[in-house]
């Protein structure tokens, strides 16, 4: 076995050990409810862990996570952890949060093949075409990258909230919000980027299609 391997073995032990010693009663607690306020959809990039950014405790946040934070209609695993989150765990906020330096956004915005990968991130070149005019405009390099970053973050918000799942837990009233976030890697801070939805009422402003520039 590596040292890796048994270090994070410990690790366990001792997380474990840290735990009891604040509660005796932690784990029994914790193992027979899963009531989360929280659906968290992010980035599987190892630098972003969900709960650790937020301060949030086993318990509080229901993650879903993959490359470049995506959130694909024909995805059976996104929808599948958002009809249990909404349906079943009846979550009151879902956060789409996304990262400056995101690598699947990057090797989006480049013509060379990549892998496999290359099918996934399809939607956001997309997404660099239908804004391309704009984004062009931008003359540093690191802005341009950023703003991408962002455009995919608020395009991952409108394909949540056009979803049936969503659209189905408005209709009938379900307390449910939708937000945009984005990382700071080099600050560990997070940006609202003001894509809030709580009903299908903000998706009939144009306004909101023109994705803040």
């Amino acid at each position: 076995m590596s040292d890796f391997y048994n270090k994070i073995l410990e690790n366990n032990k001792k997380w474990v050990a840290s735990k009891l010693a604040l509660d005796p009663d932690f784990f029994n607690k914790l193992k027979d409810t899963q009531k989360p306020p929280l659906l968290w959809i992010g980035c599987s990039d190892s630098r972003v862990p969900a709960n650790e950014i937020i301060g949030a405790q086993p318990g509080e946040v229901f993650v879903h996570r993959n490359i470049a934070n995506m959130v694909i209609h024909s995805d059976m695993n996104m929808l599948s952890v958002l009809d249990y989150s909404v349906n079943a765990l009846k979550v009151k906020h879902i956060i789409v949060c996304g990262h400056y330096g995101c690598g699947g956004v990057k090797a989006a915005m480049g013509s060379l093949p990549v892998g496999i990968i290359d099918n996934w991130i399809r939607h956001i070149k997309d997404s660099y075409r239908f804004n391309e005019h704009e984004i062009e405009q931008i003359k540093d390099e690191n802005e341009k990258f950023n703003k991408l970053v962002e455009i995919n973050i608020i395009q991952q918000v409108l394909n949540l909230a056009v979803t049936s799942i969503v659209q189905k837990a408005w209709s009938r009233g379900q307390e449910l919000s939708i937000h945009g976030w984005v990382y700071g890697l080099d600050t560990g801070l997070v940006k609202d980027l003001d894509v809030t939805f709580s009903s299908g009422e903000r998706l009939k402003d144009n306004s909101i299609y023109k994705l803040n520039f």
